[in-house]
């Protein structure tokens, strides 16, 4: 069931059946060097981990499938986690490498951020990036996100970035 759908992509949920696709992803040492996270240990892993995941049932969103419209194809994932211990949202995105500087993380996070504000109305969205992680820090900044500092994530430094309900009411679309 496709949840939201741009210019180019269509997001939908992630099932057991995009095991392969997440192990792919995540085995790329590029993809997950800013991450923090391993990679899996198998598709059967990933797929254990997809069949667990209740981020849809429990909150009604989640991190959704990227898929290329035209194509039909896998890009990555982008979507919205709300953290308990932090009582916070956060918007994430992961793209397969070939994927990289073509403005899809962008165009699906911005669709993200107005379900979330629009739909779910949540008062504030951030965003997390290692410093290093210059890629995903420029997609934080075109979605017209704040910088509000750094923090450690994984015993390297991040870069913390914010947008309230008020701030994407009033701000121009990125182009």
């Amino acid at each position: 069931m496709k949840i939201i759908t741009t210019t180019r992509l269509y997001l939908r949920e992630k099932t057991a059946d995009d095991a392969e696709n997440a192990y792919l992803l995540n085995l790329d040492p590029d993809v997950i060097k800013y991450t923090g996270d391993p990679p899996f240990e198998s598709i059967e892993a990933a797929r254990i981990f997809l069949q667990n995941y209740n981020h849809y049932t429990k909150y009604g969103f989640g991190r959704w499938a990227v898929i290329d419209k035209a194509t039909d194809e896998y890009l990555g994932w982008c979507g919205l986690k709300f953290s308990a211990d932090l009582n916070e949202y956060d918007i994430g995105f992961r793209f397969f490498k070939r994927h990289w500087n073509k403005g899809y993380a962008t165009e699906a996070a911005q669709a993200c951020l107005k379900l979330g504000f629009e739909n779910f109305k949540m008062e504030k969205i951030v965003g997390r990036a290692m410093k290093l992680n210059s890629g995903s820090i420029r997609v934080l900044q075109k979605l017209g996100m704040t910088y509000i500092g750094t923090f450690d994530f994984d015993k390297h430094k991040g870069e913390l970035y914010s947008l309230t309900l008020n701030d994407y009411l009033t701000q121009t679309p990125v182009q």
